[in-house]
């Protein structure tokens, strides 16, 4: 008789009980990992840079979008803000909030209006508008206020047979508060080597 290399595995067939088993542990680590979740993250981007305050009075608040009624005609179609960002952009302590808002539709592209709201002396307001509606431009991802500068891509049509979901032109901006007033300039865009 020939004794065989492998030993017998006839007793390491899986029964139900094997599988309970593991299905219990399984649910056990998995319950233990829930608990056991890091904090929340946090990142910043370069240039954004925050930095504690003195116990002292609050800061003030950035003025909410939603509270201000936007020049807009939308035909009853109602607005809706798709960005917003905030910062202190004339350096006087109080931040301002700048809204890309647009009219509420169910498909294409509409245009959007890009607009400095300041909260200074009640109730939040429109102070300036950075991108007319008019233009038929709409803000692309990249969209941000960095060291009191708006930063902003903007995508627009070289003419009136593009149509409206397919925008085929991207121009980079800034605009930066100077005596007085915004001035919007262009802006370098890094390339990859």
């Amino acid at each position: 008789m020939q004794i065989p290399d492998v030993p017998d595995l006839a007793h390491a067939r899986p029964r139900p009980v094997h599988w309970l088993a593991t299905a219990t542990a399984l649910a056990g680590v998995v319950g233990l990992a829930s608990l056991s979740q890091p904090g929340a993250a946090t990142a910043s981007q370069p240039g954004d840079h925050q930095v504690a305050a003195a116990p002292g009075p609050a800061a003030p608040s950035a003025p909410d979008p939603a509270a201000v009624d936007f020049p807009l005609e939308c035909g009853g179609a109602g607005t809706v803000v798709v960005k917003k960002a905030y910062g202190d952009l004339d350096g006087d302590g109080t931040p301002e909030t700048v809204a890309v808002v647009r009219c509420e539709a169910g498909s294409g592209t509409p245009p959007s209006g890009v607009y400095v709201l300041t909260g200074a002396g009640g109730e939040p307001r429109v102070v300036a508008t950075l991108v007319d509606p008019g233009e038929r431009r709409s803000v692309g991802p990249d969209f941000a206020i960095r060291d009191g500068i708006v930063l902003a891509t903007l995508l627009g049509y070289s003419g009136p047979e593009v149509p409206s979901c397919c925008p085929d032109q991207e121009e980079h901006v800034s605009w930066h508060w100077k005596n007085g007033a915004f001035v919007r300039g262009e802006r370098p865009v890094a390339r990859g080597v």
